[in-house]
């Protein structure tokens, strides 16, 4: 059984169903990204976790107990907010200290624990600084230590680098990482941010209208998208449209260009279907590959990004963007060139609707 295991959770605010039959079990010490736009449930799933909100239905179990009924503080859980959440009028020490206290430890076990949070998160300097006397990078990490202080079973974090600019967002992340690896506790981290939750995660949930559209290693979900939903929410994708010549045998043609997949595909025979590429799989000019499909097109955009150039072909069947690296001795091709363009079998990707 894994350590947390949330079964069919609903919740509904009025006639509003905003989690549908959710389901998900996390392995002890493993880290899991909850990723979606606004309004999509994730949040919704991490408050009924830390007890905030009540399930409409389904249950929720912690090492094999039923917390479900439970209130907050009782559920051996550390929560992390998106606005830090600290309070004003107490020093770092006594923020991260707050909830020991409340739960009625010594003084001397106190002392002795903040200490050692005060190291974890490289702040042992700073305890006798209040809030407003820190950056917001130092208060998240304030907060992050207020919440693993109490030796929590499981952590939650709900989008706390969305306030901080992007240079302390990613040394935060790495942070946070390496302390979670550290103390080996269970942990889910809510974003909106695709980067964060693939750089991050053991497992990544990308979540869609209330239900997990999609559970796996950020490879499996950036390389290899389960829903059309998936593949344009993780990443930049081309969609170019095909004709079915035979499901069963996997046969399509592709901008006039026969091509056999070798695999059963969704959809009917003689019907138009819609095929996913990334950017970094398609090549400009032709590959010498036996399995590669080459199409001809007319380059329509040309955008320099420093290291990199994206170009954009228009072909039969729809626009493919790719990418290509810079190289100073030769200069990038010009808007309505024309061009061929390849791309291996492997990369083409039929989503299901």
């Amino acid at each position: 059984m894994a350590f947390l295991d949330i079964h069919q959770l609903q919740k509904s605010f009025g006639a509003l169903r905003v989690v549908k039959d959710f389901t998900l079990g996390i392995d002890k010490g493993e880290f899991v990204s909850f990723l979606g736009p606004s309004g999509c449930g994730k949040t919704t799933v991490l408050r009924m976790v830390a007890g905030f909100e009540t399930p409409t239905s389904g249950a929720i179990r912690i090492d094999g107990r039923d917390v479900t009924g439970l209130p907050a503080n009782r559920r051996k859980i550390g929560m992390v907010f998106q606005a830090y959440a600290l309070f004003p009028n107490l020093t770092v020490e006594e923020n991260i200290g707050f909830g020991l206290k409340v739960a009625g430890e010594d003084k001397a076990a106190i002392r002795k624990r903040v200490g050692e949070m005060l190291e974890l998160i490289g702040l042992s300097q700073l305890g006798g600084r209040y809030p407003f006397q820190l950056s917001g990078g130092q208060q998240q990490r304030v907060a992050l230590a207020r919440a693993l202080a109490p030796r929590p079973q499981v952590l939650l974090l709900d989008e706390p680098l969305s306030a901080l600019d992007a240079k302390i967002r990613v040394s935060l992340r790495e942070e946070i990482r390496r302390i979670q690896r550290d103390l080996g506790i269970t942990t889910i981290f809510v974003t909106h941010d695709q980067e964060e939750a693939l750089s991050m995660s053991d497992r990544v949930v990308v979540m869609h209208q209330g239900v997990a559209d999609q559970v796996g290693t950020p490879f499996e979900i950036y390389n290899r998208p389960a829903t059309r939903f998936v593949a344009q929410f993780v990443g930049t994708l081309n969609l170019i449209d095909a004709d079915l010549v035979d499901a069963a045998a996997g046969r399509i043609r592709l901008g006039g260009v026969p091509v056999a997949l070798n695999r059963s595909l969704p959809g009917q025979t003689g019907k138009r279907i819609s095929l996913a590429l990334r950017p970094e799989t398609v090549a400009l000019g032709r590959k010498d590959e036996g399995n590669a499909v080459v199409l001809a097109g007319t380059i329509t955009e040309v955008h320099f990004l420093g290291a990199v150039i994206r170009i954009r072909v228009a072909v039969e069947g729809g626009l493919v963007s790719l990418d290509t690296f810079n190289q100073p001795d030769r200069p990038p091709p010009s808007i309505g060139t024309p061009v061929e363009i390849s791309v291996s079998h492997r990369d083409l990707l039929v989503l299901a609707a």
